[in-house]
């Protein structure tokens, strides 16, 4: 598959304009107001249509609210449903079919305040950031951007993102243990841009996932956020319940797909989970 120069580069832009607005609402409050479109593009230096097709996906992923004749603010936060594990029962096999990666782009830059956050490192601390299309059996099915703290990985190269297993480099080159991770998942849309690199019309569903990697030593490695395409790609999880599967460290709230209610014991549950690619669509 060739990747689309132009698509890929108005994705990467739309990209960047997107961690700005993130880093202006992360720093406000739910009900805050955000600059207007037009400050928007005169301090980022982009277009119109640019600023617009960031702040339509952060519309639809609920982190912004549009009123007419007032402007944008900051929405409400989102209710989070955890699921709790015992580490032994957790898994995370990999999707069937045969991955591969193109690198869409590789460079050194400023951390700014949010991935530093997520990294604990100075917003003006080195990160090596990547993009990079992946492929199944030579299929486009998703787009991820990684972050990773640069002191860590001063060698990384598009080679090492192309090929192999980026845990396995970390862990033979560089002396790096992934000790664990913590992901969430949410639906969202793609833009055009999105849609040329992976080859779905415009507005198809997809899964966005964020995903921040801890090595053994309990440091931040790789803040990692993909776009799946969600006709192809969906996310099994396998319950035990009752009395077989070992407690959650809480028993409040209830678990995603269950009502409340169901489980009026506080039966505790254990999960595995696992990504399937969906393939004859």
């Amino acid at each position: 598959m060739e990747i689309d120069t132009a698509a890929s580069g108005a994705m990467l832009k739309r990209e960047r304009v997107r961690k700005a607005i993130l880093e202006l609402v992360e720093a406000r409050r739910p009900g805050d107001a955000i600059p207007s479109e037009r400050v928007l593009c005169a301090r980022l230096g982009v277009s119109r249509p640019t600023l617009r097709a960031a702040v339509d996906e952060l519309v639809v992923a609920g982190l912004l609210v549009r009123e007419h004749g007032r402007g944008m603010f900051v929405a409400e936060e989102k209710i989070t449903q955890e699921l709790v594990s015992d580490r032994s029962a957790f898994s995370l096999p990999p999707a069937g079919g045969v991955w591969t990666s193109r690198l869409l782009e590789l460079r050194t830059l400023p951390a700014g305040a949010r991935v530093g956050r997520r990294l604990r490192v100075s917003p003006t601390a080195e990160i090596r950031y990547a993009a990079r299309l992946r492929l199944v059996d030579g299929s486009p099915m998703a787009i991820e951007h990684l972050h990773i703290r640069a002191d860590l990985v001063p060698d990384l190269t598009g080679e090492d993102l192309e090929q192999g297993d980026l845990y396995e480099h970390l862990r033979d080159r560089h002396g790096i243990q992934v000790g664990e991770a913590v992901q969430s998942i949410e639906p969202t849309v793609v833009t055009r841009a999105e849609a040329d690199l992976l080859d779905v019309p415009e507005f198809s569903p997809a899964l966005l996932f964020e995903r921040l990697t801890m090595d053994t030593r309990d440091r931040p490695v790789e803040y990692v956020h993909s776009l799946y395409r969600g006709d192809r790609y969906r996310i099994v999880s396998r319950l035990t319940l009752g009395p077989g599967a070992e407690p959650p460290a809480s028993a409040e709230g209830h678990h995603p797909g269950i009502p409340p209610g169901d489980f009026t014991s506080r039966d505790p549950v254990t999960f595995s989970a696992r990504g399937v690619v969906q393939h004859g669509i």
